[in-house]
């Protein structure tokens, strides 16, 4: 298969760009940057210029291609306060790649997220369909509008899938929520968890999500959620345990009004409460995660010896 792939270069990208090639796939990535370009020709792949922007772009090489996995997200506009327009600008990029394979029954597989889909209990890929809850607005509203707009696509004759990812998918060089984490807890001389820290975080691997995003690419059948999902859900306590012993810190508890004091923009997340399934998943694909979990990732140490942003 061709198969364009957006956010190709990134840290999830990057990962999943030799899977397709290994597969004998041929990968086309979108770069918006020198550094991108650099990137994607030494890992083998084609590269378009452009940004998620670029619809003009992202419509031609989506037409060109066997298929699209959709992986572009702009996450330093919406860490910086604009989730609302990072969220727009994904919703017309899907509706461009909508257009472009309509009627070809070629795949799209767009990248999305298990965080919050049912707070306080396991959500299965069955869970969080439908109108959003009244208490969802701005960006969060759009990316589940993007996401069942994408399933509905296969209605317009596109084979088409939504690719849950946990809030950790971890591995050697993250510079995610659990680098984050990490680094906040040096700075603040504990490690902290909110609460009691029985607060549950599903989570994968790195290589074990790419691998599912091959496996979509390639056999999700239309309308197909998916979860990329190996520890169904990891207390935060037991995270916090490891980074206590490596870093040497004392485990510090933070009560939940003093989360965004402590731990800044994290705060707002660490302590939700969102185990997952992928049962249904692994059933549907043959998918079977093969990587460390997060607590033995997290204790080889190379969280503890990079730099982290």
């Amino acid at each position: 298969m061709r198969v364009f792939v957006t956010g190709a270069s990134g840290w999830i990208g990057s990962a999943v760009v030799p899977e397709l090639i290994d597969a004998g796939h041929q990968v086309t990535g979108l770069a918006r940057s020198d550094a991108s370009f650099a990137a994607l020709t030494e890992a083998g792949a084609g590269v378009v210029r452009g940004t998620i922007d670029d619809l003009g772009t992202l419509g031609r090489a989506a037409a060109a291609s066997d298929g699209v996995i959709h992986l572009a997200f702009k996450h330093d506009t919406a860490f910086s306060g604009g989730f609302e327009a990072a969220a727009g600008a994904d919703r017309r990029a899907v509706e461009t790649f909508g257009e472009a394979l309509a009627g070809s029954g070629r795949p799209l597989v767009i990248a999305s997220g298990t965080l919050g889909v049912s707070p306080g209990r396991v959500a299965t890929e069955r869970d969080g369909h439908g109108p959003a809850p009244a208490h969802v607005d701005g960006g969060p509203r759009i990316r589940r509008d993007t996401a069942e707009l994408t399933l509905a696509l296969a209605d317009r004759g596109i084979r088409s899938s939504v690719l849950r990812l946990p809030p950790t998918v971890h591995g050697d060089g993250d510079h995610g929520f659990l680098a984050t984490l990490v680094s906040i807890d040096a700075d603040q001389g504990g490690s902290g968890y909110i609460g009691d820290g029985t607060n549950r975080w599903p989570a994968v691997h790195r290589f074990d999500a790419a691998h599912l995003f091959r496996l979509a690419v390639e056999t999700a059948p239309a309308g197909s959620t998916l979860h990329a999902i190996a520890d169904e859900g990891v207390p935060i306590r037991a995270v916090a345990e490891v980074i206590g012993q490596h870093l040497g810190l004392p485990l510090v508890s933070v009560a939940p009004g003093d989360a965004a004091g402590h731990f800044g923009w994290l705060g707002a997340f660490l302590g939700l409460d969102s185990p997952a399934s992928s049962t249904l998943t692994r059933e549907l694909l043959g998918w079977q995660p093969t990587h460390p979990g997060l607590l033995e990732d997290l204790d080889k140490g190379h969280y503890f010896h990079q730099p982290t942003r």
